[in-house]
């Protein structure tokens, strides 16, 4: 098999699985792990496929910090119907934390006007949304406003969840990755999220499919501190099955 043979196949392989590792490559065509790898950094300049550890995607696994009016308009119908599912978590008088993103700003959109809770958020948006419902008790974290989320982020805020507990954290993400957990853009609010699991009896994540497979630059956690993840049905099976295997209750919607 010459190069452009095996670069083809490359290719093929990477646009049935959507990632492929050099291990499994290196098997299939018979060449050495070093050749794999010189293979996918020409794709790679050519604009063909992502190198990713051990690897590569057909997609940018990489996530970027766009604004929350841009990512407010992805997804729209997968982002209410997982907000919906989210909903029937919650029971009255339960304390929960609405962290930030489109996701958690769907939930508030539909949590119901007499419902008697009581919401802790980073989220400015969220707050907004919430502050005509009488009958929901709000705690607004405080700290420096992050522009493209409108969610506060820093030492203020992780000082209040100090003295907080609740059952349920809600919590929105920028990636998903089974080796690295969840991620987002930003590190403070990673630090923030993190401040968000520790006081939380149960952690739920909001994710539509397109966050699967993409990393951003800070981490929050590693998928076991996950109990629960809301996505739509555009998720993979394969990807199901790797999170139910670490022990995640996954909501298909």
């Amino acid at each position: 098999m010459n190069i452009s043979e095996r670069h083809y196949k490359i290719l093929q392989k990477v646009k049935e699985q959507g990632q492929v590792a050099v291990m499994g490559l290196s098997e299939e065509l018979d060449v050495s792990e070093v050749t794999i790898r010189k293979d996918l950094k020409v794709l790679e300049e050519k604009h063909l496929l992502y190198r990713i550890h051990g690897g590569a995607a057909l997609e940018n696994p990489y996530a970027s910090d766009r604004s929350v009016n841009e990512k407010e308009n992805i997804k729209v119908g997968e982002k209410n119907k997982i907000a919906r599912t989210a909903m029937e978590l919650i029971s009255p008088s339960d304390s929960i934390i609405l962290a930030s993103g489109t996701s958690i700003l769907s939930l508030a959109r539909n949590i119901p006007m007499n419902m008697q809770i009581t919401v802790i958020t980073s989220a400015l948006n969220v707050a907004i949304e919430l502050a005509r419902h009488q009958q929901i008790e709000i705690l607004q974290l405080g700290g420096t406003l992050r522009h493209n989320s409108t969610s506060v982020i820093g030492s203020y805020a992780e000082l209040i969840l100090k003295d907080v507990a609740c059952n349920l954290l809600f919590l929105g993400v920028d990636g998903i990755d089974r080796e690295i957990g969840l991620t987002t853009t930003s590190l403070g609010e990673a630090r923030l999220n993190q401040e968000m699991i520790a006081v939380a009896q149960k952690v739920v994540v909001l994710a539509d499919s397109s966050k699967f497979g993409r990393r951003g630059m800070a981490k929050i956690c590693p998928l076991q501190e996950v109990d629960i993840i809301i996505t739509d049905g555009d998720i993979s099976d394969k990807t199901v099955k790797e999170l139910e295997e670490e022990g995640i209750q996954v909501m298909v919607v």
